[in-house]
């Protein structure tokens, strides 16, 4: 195990990536000198730098900080990479991201939210009810919280609210008091293999909850029964046998109001000001945790209505009279079936256009048939080309191949420059339509042109 009390100097080799970033953001404000590489500057590097972190974009091995005590990389920075092995080969201690997560929770108190969807919402939402209630937490989120324009901030309080990441296991170096389980559709089977191995980990991140803990599991996913029964405890808006259970949804205005009953006891007119059926649940066990942490009830509703979500997860960009744009992080097809459901839910009468970037080529080979029956929710979608992220192409399998099995929406595989000029196009008329941006790679760089388009 790292002895952190130790290190003074920490080089973050893919410094940019969200997860990364809140880790750099955590020693910083501990003190400790921190500096890193990414690739590309981008929205968040330049904020690191802000917070006067230096960062290098040359992966030039005489760039790299030569008095390092410790070297932290991500799974997605390529074996090749030449800092990495320079400080491999002259014997630095180098630890993967999840070891040092892994390292931080050994002393404190952990809420670790897991799920192949909804991880980033619902500890986001719980860090920003701890925080604006005054319980108090360290929060190291997978998104950028909008209350606070940050993925990382820290209390006097013990308590860390933990984003755990299923992808390349790293959820299992943690050590968790609580633990959220949302969702546990196929995903990452680039390092699982198959669907059961993958659900085979959740279960043993399960295991790992302390003696006397909780989990929190959504009711209904499958292999719900395979959890220690004595630490289980579900929630659901669906399904009234939940222990946790959500009820009375109604729309009012654009959000949310609704009642959640907990352990006999019912919060009333709870006011949620995200889009999404899939939030009210998120909600949900954010909400039945920070009761089980003895925050008040009117704490809790007050702080829930405070919240602005979290960027880039269902985030109104424009919202006019005749115009909504929303920008998500979905890249899975249940992601995006949740996505394109509550949005035209939520706005009744509106043509739906969908702009989808898939990431990764074996995703997109893994779930083409899925997500051409999640596309063909919408009335109109625009493709763009694979985002490869760590991988190289993989023969015959490209944008294409969804588009070839959607037989609903009218569809066509675009550049990003074709976006653009779709949109100046499409949306030049005053009329309803609702425009949705989604994946996980860089179609978030159309997200300001297309609303100045919009604006103008």
């Amino acid at each position: 195990m790292i002895d952190l009390k130790t290190i003074q100097q920490i080089y973050f080799i893919g410094i940019g990536g969200i997860g990364m970033s809140a880790l750099a953001r955590y020693f910083a404000f501990h003190g400790k000198e921190v500096s890193g590489y990414d690739k590309t500057p981008t929205n968040l590097t330049r904020a690191l730098e802000k917070e006067n972190i230096a960062i290098v974009y040359d992966d030039d091995e005489t760039l790299a900080p030569k008095s390092a005590d410790l070297v932290v990389y991500t799974p997605a920075v390529p074996a090749s990479h030449p800092q990495l092995n320079y400080y491999r080969d002259h014997d630095y201690t180098v630890a993967k991201r999840s070891d040092v997560l892994g390292a931080i929770t050994q002393s404190s108190f952990n809420i670790c939210v897991a799920g192949t969807h909804g991880k980033t919402t619902i500890s986001s939402m719980l860090a920003h009810i701890l925080r604006d209630s005054g319980y108090g937490c360290n929060a190291f989120l997978g998104g950028i919280a909008a209350n606070y324009n940050s993925n990382f901030w820290s209390s006097e309080n013990n308590t860390c609210v933990i984003e755990a990441d299923e992808y390349d296991r790293s959820f299992l170096k943690l050590s968790p008091d609580i633990a959220v389980i949302s969702a546990m559709d196929a995903d990452h089977l680039d390092i699982y293999g198959t669907e059961e191995s993958m659900r085979e980990a959740f279960v043993q991140f399960g295991e790992k909850i302390k003696p006397g803990g909780r989990l929190y599991i959504k009711k209904g996913i499958s292999g719900e029964n395979k959890f220690d029964a004595r630490k289980r405890c579900s929630y659901s808006i669906s399904d009234a046998t939940a222990d946790v259970v959500t009820s009375g949804v109604k729309i009012e205005n654009g959000h949310y109001v609704f009642n959640t009953n907990i352990n006999q006891e019912q919060i009333k007119e709870i006011v949620l000001n995200m889009g999404g059926l899939h939030n009210i649940e998120n909600a949900t066990v954010a909400i039945a945790i920070a009761r089980q942490l003895n925050v008040e009830p009117d704490a809790i509703k007050l702080a829930v209505a405070g919240f602005k979500g979290v960027k880039r997860r269902f985030e109104y960009i424009v919202r006019t009279t005749d115009t909504i744009y929303i920008d998500d992080y979905a890249h899975h097809p249940e992601e995006l079936t949740a996505l394109i459901r509550s949005a035209k839910n939520l706005f009744t009468g509106f043509p739906a256009t969908v702009i989808f970037q898939p990431h990764l080529f074996s995703r997109t080979r893994d779930f083409a048939d899925e997500f051409a029956a999640s596309l063909d929710l919408a009335d109109e979608v625009l493709l763009l080309p694979i985002y490869p992220a760590r991988e190289v192409p993989i023969k015959g399998v490209s944008s294409e191949m969804i588009r070839e099995r959607m037989s609903k929406a009218n569809v066509q595989v675009v550049s990003k420059e074709g976006v653009i000029s779709f949109v100046k196009q499409k949306f030049s008329a005053k009329q309803p339509q609702l425009l949705v941006t989604a994946g996980a790679g860089d179609i978030d760089t159309l997200v300001e042109p297309i609303k100045q388009i919009l604006g103008n």
